[in-house]
């Protein structure tokens, strides 16, 4: 029995260093304004994979105050912000099921793929331009208010939800090294 749990844990251990952010993406060849703005999504997508990892019932029932948001609810948020991205980038990525029928972890799983898709798109783009949102002719959204808008929201979410966990007393993996993008073995 000892033996078989073992396997499970390393075969667990194996599939996570393969999922979207275990560590972050090898920095692009080249600066250009598209992978910075890539590499902002990666960011943002390593913290989001590692501040969620893990989080327990008691973690996502979790509210700093009784009026504020529960960690669950700040996840939903994250996830209609990753959405937000897509939309605003033009970017498609499979939905895996409605918002409403998701459980946390198929909410978590799609928030990292919007994250991942949107890292991607930006990727294969030689211009910030073609996301400006463009309506009758008219700049209406120019990617500078994605950078200050979701992007810089999410961010700031995704470190509550790091707290959060610290304060029910689940805090993230203390191997993890932001600075690098990597954990520690």
């Amino acid at each position: 029995f000892a033996f078989l749990m073992m396997v499970l844990f390393a075969t667990n251990a194996m599939s996570q260093k393969n999922d979207h952010y275990y560590n972050i993406p090898p920095v692009p060849k080249t600066y250009t304004a598209t992978s910075v703005a890539s590499r902002m999504v990666d960011g943002l997508g390593f913290r989001y994979y590692w501040a969620t990892n893990g989080l327990t019932e008691k973690d996502l029932k979790y509210k700093l105050t009784e009026k504020g948001r529960s960690t669950q609810e700040t996840v939903s948020h994250l996830y209609d912000l990753s959405n937000m991205m897509l939309r605003l980038t033009k970017t498609t990525v499979q939905q895996l099921k409605p918002k409403k029928e998701m459980s946390f972890s198929e909410m978590r799983t799609q928030t990292l793929l919007n994250f991942k898709g949107l890292s991607d798109r930006l990727k294969s783009s030689s211009d910030l331009k073609d996301f400006d949102l463009v309506k009758d002719g008219k700049l209406a959204v120019p990617f500078w208010k994605m950078i200050n808008g979701p992007i810089a929201d999410a961010i700031w979410h995704t470190g509550q939800i790091a707290s959060f966990r610290r304060a029910s007393g689940n805090p993230i993996n203390p191997k993890i090294n932001h600075f690098s993008g990597t954990v520690r073995e």
